[in-house]
């Protein structure tokens, strides 16, 4: 029987990494909850160990049940009747299988049902769920809607809807309009408080809605009337009736499985979340967050696919009287797949990992004030967090449309049919770099990390850790393409121009990331020796990016970009 958590040795490692004993320590609040449920852990072996089982179970599910479906859900889809949303065949039987599993509610205390699992195991489930159907997962993947409720929402409002999910229902985050893609300040959907009925009513439109027929949406509505930027909007939970219709279901390219609905409410009641006038500013911010981390762990999950994909093809496929895979030119494509897979997974759940540190000191806080070290740690940790969350889904996202990409192209031909899995798995992966925040867009959130020298400090402190002597040679070029990253971020602040840096953002993002990331399989390779091999793939690859990145910028001048702008405007008549 295959397993989807099992087979990939990989996952374990993040598991059992070290740092997850002061998540596993902070989420259990020093394991308070054994006296009073028989499923809690009452230490940190006893935790992990229920976690390993769990993904066991998410691994044995995705494997033999959702991963066997996503072809039937892909060709069927979801279907509007009746103003609502039917789901495919297969999506009922994936959900009804987690239902019955019990491992919705991933990260909710227990007191809700919930399994209290750390945010970098819930991540995990999505990426093991993602392997088997990208589509599913925006199902699955949206708890952390749950999340959001859990840590703005009043005792009340929490005690009615949050055991609502581990029940089986669904969310969904309601922001995008028409005329508000990106530009959620440009959000009109009303909502207005009816005195009559004492309770908040919404009228608009949502459109490119995930899953938007979901039971709990998180809603982002104009709440201050004269208002136009987002100061005037609010955050309300609406649970759903038939007020709210699905006018229709997108025809998209890929993720035929995953329902984006545009939605009609007609005086559909509303609970408002937290104070008024802080929906974009505060809620959904940290909505997008979350949401940023889980299509992060959904691209990981799409790119182990494509790259199983490929290696399975490759040592199958006989050409020229011998498998494919024994070619330079398709081996090399595999390598740098795997290698890629790994470090953007090692970038995931560091990331994720500084997300439940910090985020467990929030609810901590709830019943006790913190002491000057612990809010100091949450600070930091934030911060952490705060710049790595754009990164990590800028580099998953990117690595996975090339992984995608570059499996395709191992099955030639066969690859374009759709007879082969690739082919959906290669349409299901380009929209990672498009939602929840375009690559660019997280380029622009991430260059605060490269001009407050946030990820210079994050690398100079992985620089502190002391590595074997077979790994110096690596940590080497990690110290030299540093040193080329330090140049190329002079260059930028002596231009002291917004264009100019504007221009080469995404480069100076990337060089910071690719060093991070190398150092991660460096850290990765110290503890497990059998990883020195893919750390030396990725760094080596990384050097030969960073160098030309590091380049292009040394030797562009401020005056160069008027080349750009003339090449591209309309010819004059």
């Amino acid at each position: 029987m295959s397993n989807f958590y099992t087979d990939n040795k990989d996952l374990r490692f993040h598991v059992f990494h070290p740092l997850m004993k002061r998540v596993v320590k902070l989420k259990e609040n020093d394991f308070i909850d054994k006296d009073k449920y028989d499923y809690a852990p009452f230490d940190y072996e006893d935790a992990v160990d229920s976690y390993d089982k769990i993904l066991e179970i998410i691994g044995e599910i995705s494997a033999d049940i959702i991963g066997p479906n996503a072809v039937e859900v892909d060709r069927e889809g979801p279907r509007v009747e009746n103003n609502h949303v039917i789901y495919a065949k297969g999506t009922d039987e994936n959900l009804k299988a987690l239902e019955k599993a019990g491992v919705n509610g991933f990260t909710l205390p227990r007191k809700y049902g919930g399994l209290n699992m750390p945010t970098t195991i819930y991540i995990m489930a999505n990426e093991i769920i993602s392997r088997g159907d990208a589509s599913f997962s925006n199902i699955y993947g949206l708890q952390d809607i749950a999340e959001t409720l859990h840590e703005f929402a009043t005792e009340e409002i929490q005690n009615k809807y949050l055991p609502k999910f581990p029940e089986g229902e669904t969310g969904a985050m309601a922001l995008t309009e028409p005329d508000a893609g990106s530009d959620l300040q440009r959000v009109q959907l009303k909502a207005h408080y009816d005195e009559k009925r004492k309770t908040w009513l919404l009228n608009g439109v949502k459109r490119f809605i995930t899953n938007g027929d979901a039971h709990i949406s998180l809603v982002l509505a104009r709440s201050e009337e004269g208002t136009t930027d987002g100061r005037g909007l609010s955050m309300f939970l609406y649970y759903k009736d038939e007020t709210r219709t699905v006018r229709r279901i997108e025809e998209k390219m890929g993720i035929h499985g995953s329902p984006t609905a545009e939605l009609v409410f007609k005086d559909s009641p509303a609970i408002l979340i937290g104070d008024r006038k802080l929906g974009l500013i505060k809620y959904v911010m940290s909505l997008m967050n979350s949401a940023r981390l889980g299509i992060a762990a959904q691209a990981v999950g799409i790119s182990e696919a494509a790259y199983r994909e490929s290696y399975k093809y490759a040592i199958e496929r006989v050409q020229f009287g011998r498998p494919i895979i024994e070619f330079p030119a398709v081996y090399e494509m595999l390598t740098n797949m795997k290698a890629k897979t790994l470090a953007s997974r090692a970038l995931l759940y560091e990331t994720s990992r500084f997300v439940d540190i910090y985020k467990a000191y929030i609810h901590i806080e709830k019943e006790r004030k913190l002491t000057p070290e612990e809010r100091a740690l949450a600070k930091t940790y934030q911060r952490q967090a705060d710049i790595f969350t754009p990164l990590v889904k800028l580099v998953c996202s990117e690595y996975c449309n090339q992984n995608a990409y570059d499996a395709l192209q191992i099955h030639g031909g066969a690859g374009y049919m759709q007879d082969f899995p690739i082919e959906r798995i290669y349409r299901d992966a380009r929209i990672t770099s498009i939602y929840e925040g375009t690559t660019q867009l997280q380029v622009i959130a991430s260059m605060r990390g490269v001009e407050t020298g946030s990820y210079l400090q994050v690398i100079k402190d992985y620089e502190t850790i002391v590595f074997p002597n077979n790994l110096q040679y690596l940590k080497d070029i990690l110290l030299e393409m540093r040193a080329d990253y330090e140049v190329a971020r002079i260059k930028l602040n002596d231009n002291k121009d917004n264009d100019f840096s504007s221009f080469h953002s995404r480069r100076l993002v990337e060089m910071g990331g690719n060093i991070i990331m190398g150092y991660l399989m460096l850290i990765k390779a110290k503890i497990e020796k059998e990883n020195k091999d893919a750390a030396e793939v990725f760094i080596k690859m990384a050097q030969a990016e960073n160098k030309a990145k590091g380049n292009y910028v040394h030797n562009s001048e401020l005056k160069d970009l008027g080349l750009f702008k003339d090449f591209t405007a309309e010819e004059k008549v």
